[in-house]
């Protein structure tokens, strides 16, 4: 089931996975993903704005698979660490993003988030001119819709930040979940290879067609 962190518990544990890890791993990748909590179409026909102000239907993005995470641009500290290991993917991915693949980034607090804010994050990131990687915003009531998709609501806390999602979920070319990944826990390497393995049309291997071990 996906997870949402509040924020001083989200930046914590964030930073006792990143410390822990390089100890623990001793050459050995941990499973960081588990089999995917929605069936449902992730890709409906819902049209956001990217971060260029250009609309983007969803089910336009069919065809190719598609990495998804959920970030704001005021976040604390969680999201930037999360961005930093998309850009790392998107490295990975080389070519392949936008020509065989995407990227989406869809902020989870769209009442402070719009085009110029997706842009300047975006910028900050040194992911402005990645192709193939869209930051998504829309109004509030198709962010709750897209998220509902993956089995996610919106929080907020009372001094107004917003819960944090911790994960990426890797959508296949027909718009089902395949897989979801603890983002902090999983190599960005290993879930590139997934993505590309899903653009090639084999598939992912292991229960429900899934394989979530490195």
């Amino acid at each position: 089931m996906p997870r949402l962190l509040r924020g001083g518990v989200a930046i914590i544990l964030l930073a006792v996975l990143t410390t822990a890890m390089p100890a623990c791993n001793k050459g050995v990748e941990e499973p960081g993903g588990y089999t995917a909590a929605s069936d449902v179409d992730c890709l409906p026909d819902i049209t956001l704005t990217d971060q260029h102000g250009n609309n983007v239907s969803l089910a336009s993005l069919k065809g190719k698979p598609v990495l998804f995470d959920f970030f704001y641009t005021t976040c604390p500290g969680p999201c930037l660490m999360l961005t930093a290991r998309m850009r790392k993917i998107a490295s990975e991915l080389g070519p392949a993003l936008g020509s065989k693949v995407w990227l989406v980034s869809v902020t989870v607090d769209p009442e402070h988030d719009q085009v110029q804010q997706l842009a300047d994050y975006a910028k900050e990131q040194a992911a402005a001119d990645t192709r193939g990687w869209l930051f998504l915003t829309g109004t509030p009531q198709q962010i709750d819709e897209v998220m509902a998709r993956f089995k996610l609501r919106r929080q907020r806390e009372s001094d107004g930040s917003v819960d944090h999602v911790l994960e990426f979920f890797l959508v296949g070319p027909d718009g089902h979940q395949m897989i979801q990944y603890m983002a902090s826990e999983t190599n960005p390497a290993k879930i590139a290879g997934d993505v590309e393995q899903a653009a090639s049309g084999h598939g992912l291997l292991g229960s429900a067609g899934v394989d979530w071990h490195a």
